[in-house]
């Protein structure tokens, strides 16, 4: 049995052909297949702020609340599943809505969704050195023996990107997730394939924002593994 999948042109055609860099307030799509490698974040948001992406934004609270909070950093949330997207999207919508906020308010102008495979957009899409911090928040696990080789930090090619891909000296890595086994073998995965270390933060900028995982996780009483590395 392979332990890792196969990753190569053959899959990514079968799997990234809808793929698509997408502005959740006003819905403007552009086909990613049309967009330059590598993507110029500064024509993509239309400033220079730095870049932050989160590895599978789910229903995307986690990408609302912080592009909110933090309206100087641009956020591209990387997700494959269609209903996802579809969710985050109706997530800014209904926030847009219910505050009676328009577009020319501004709000939410430093976010953009990339409906892709995570690996596809990492290896291909994003400069090196180009990220402040990556967020991966509850993996999936894949907890059955036969699946695991779907794990994404078993894939060598997406850690690799991520370690050259992160700004040299202060680019970080959080990495949360309530699966024990899987915790420790990321921590793993991460020591053997890449330069990164890992810190303990006197702050953690991002640690309030819960979620929706977290949520439920914390309500089921579930402990909650983190993890914090920097690009040195």
């Amino acid at each position: 049995m392979n332990a890792e999948p196969r990753y190569n042109d053959i899959y990514y055609e079968r799997t990234t052909s809808h793929s698509q860099i997408i502005d959740p307030i006003d819905g403007h799509t552009v086909a990613l297949d049309k967009i330059p490698a590598p993507i110029d974040w500064e024509t993509l948001f239309g400033n220079t702020h730095p870049v932050e992406i989160e590895i599978g934004c789910g229903k995307g609270r986690f990408l609302l609340e912080a592009s909110r909070l933090f309206p100087h950093v641009n956020y591209i949330g990387v997700e494959r599943a269609q209903k996802y997207i579809k969710l985050t999207q109706e997530r800014f919508t209904k926030f847009m809505h219910h505050f009676s906020l328009d577009k020319k308010s501004g709000i939410f102008q430093n976010v953009r969704l990339a409906w892709t495979d995570a690996n596809y957009f990492l290896t291909r899409y994003v400069p090196e050195q180009s990220v402040q911090v990556y967020h991966i928040y509850f993996p999936d696990p894949w907890p059955k023996v036969r699946q695991q080789k779907r794990r994404i930090f078993r894939n060598k090619d997406f850690l690799t990107a991520i370690d050259k891909t992160l700004t040299l000296d202060s680019g970080k890595l959080y990495v949360v997730t309530d699966y024990a086994a899987y915790f420790s073998e990321i921590l793993e995965k991460i020591a053997q394939h890449t330069s990164l270390q890992r810190v303990v933060l006197k702050t953690e900028a991002y640690k309030h924002i819960a979620t929706n995982f977290e949520m439920k996780y914390r309500s089921e009483g579930r402990k909650i593994y983190r993890a914090v590395y920097e690009n040195h």
